[in-house]
Protein backbone atom coordinates (compact mmCIF):
# COMPACT_ATOMS: atom_id res chain seq x y z
CA UNK A 1 0.00 0.00 0.00
CA UNK A 2 2.68 2.18 0.34
CA UNK A 3 4.12 2.44 -2.82
CA UNK A 4 0.70 3.00 -4.54
CA UNK A 5 0.64 6.29 -2.52
CA UNK A 6 4.19 6.99 -2.94
CA UNK A 7 3.64 6.26 -7.05
CA UNK A 8 0.40 8.68 -6.63
CA UNK A 9 2.64 11.34 -5.21
CA UNK A 10 5.19 11.03 -8.19
CA UNK A 11 2.09 10.92 -10.70
CA UNK A 12 0.81 13.91 -9.63
CA UNK A 13 3.55 15.64 -8.03
CA UNK A 14 3.83 18.50 -10.62
CA UNK A 15 0.74 19.89 -8.47
CA UNK A 16 1.78 18.80 -4.82
CA UNK A 17 -1.40 19.91 -2.94
CA UNK A 18 -3.42 17.51 -5.60
CA UNK A 19 -2.04 14.50 -4.52
CA UNK A 20 -1.84 15.17 -0.35
CA UNK A 21 -5.57 16.05 -0.77
CA UNK A 22 -6.10 12.48 -2.42
CA UNK A 23 -4.34 10.56 0.08
CA UNK A 24 -5.47 12.67 2.96
CA UNK A 25 -8.61 11.92 1.95
CA UNK A 26 -9.14 9.25 -0.13
CA UNK A 27 -7.11 6.83 1.80
CA UNK A 28 -9.04 6.81 4.97
CA UNK A 29 -12.34 6.04 2.87
CA UNK A 30 -10.37 3.51 0.99
CA UNK A 31 -9.99 1.52 4.09
CA UNK A 32 -13.59 2.45 5.48
CA UNK A 33 -14.98 1.32 2.13
CA UNK A 34 -13.28 -1.98 2.20
CA UNK A 35 -13.96 -2.75 6.07
CA UNK A 36 -10.44 -2.63 6.38
CA UNK A 37 -10.56 -0.11 9.62
CA UNK A 38 -13.47 1.01 11.30
CA UNK A 39 -14.56 4.78 11.72
CA UNK A 40 -12.86 5.92 14.50
CA UNK A 41 -11.60 9.25 14.72
CA UNK A 42 -7.78 8.64 15.72
CA UNK A 43 -7.40 5.79 13.22
CA UNK A 44 -8.67 7.92 10.57
CA UNK A 45 -6.41 10.49 11.67
CA UNK A 46 -3.19 8.21 11.64
CA UNK A 47 -4.12 6.95 8.36
CA UNK A 48 -4.33 10.15 6.97
CA UNK A 49 -1.60 11.10 8.22
CA UNK A 50 0.36 8.46 6.80
CA UNK A 51 -0.73 8.47 3.67
CA UNK A 52 0.04 12.33 3.02
CA UNK A 53 3.24 11.55 4.42
CA UNK A 54 3.75 8.29 1.71
CA UNK A 55 2.38 10.46 -1.08
CA UNK A 56 4.60 13.56 0.14
CA UNK A 57 7.57 11.17 -0.51
CA UNK A 58 6.61 11.15 -4.11
CA UNK A 59 5.88 14.62 -4.28
CA UNK A 60 9.65 15.36 -3.00
CA UNK A 61 10.70 13.47 -5.76
CA UNK A 62 8.79 14.54 -8.36
CA UNK A 63 9.42 18.01 -7.18
CA UNK A 64 13.33 17.83 -7.30
CA UNK A 65 13.41 16.10 -10.81
CA UNK A 66 11.29 19.09 -11.98
CA UNK A 67 14.05 21.46 -9.84
CA UNK A 68 17.02 19.92 -11.37
CA UNK A 69 15.43 19.76 -15.18
CA UNK A 70 14.67 23.64 -14.80
CA UNK A 71 18.49 24.51 -13.23
CA UNK A 72 19.88 22.18 -16.21
CA UNK A 73 17.89 24.12 -18.82
CA UNK A 74 18.81 27.52 -17.33
CA UNK A 75 22.64 26.81 -17.16
CA UNK A 76 22.86 25.52 -21.24
CA UNK A 77 20.50 28.00 -22.73
CA UNK A 78 22.17 26.72 -26.10
CA UNK A 79 19.89 23.41 -25.54
CA UNK A 80 16.55 25.50 -26.53
CA UNK A 81 17.77 26.43 -30.10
Amino acid sequence: MIPTLILVGLLLGRWWWLPLLISAVGWPVLLVATDTMNIEPGLIAAASGLAVLNAGAGVVVHQGILWAVRRARRVNPSSHR
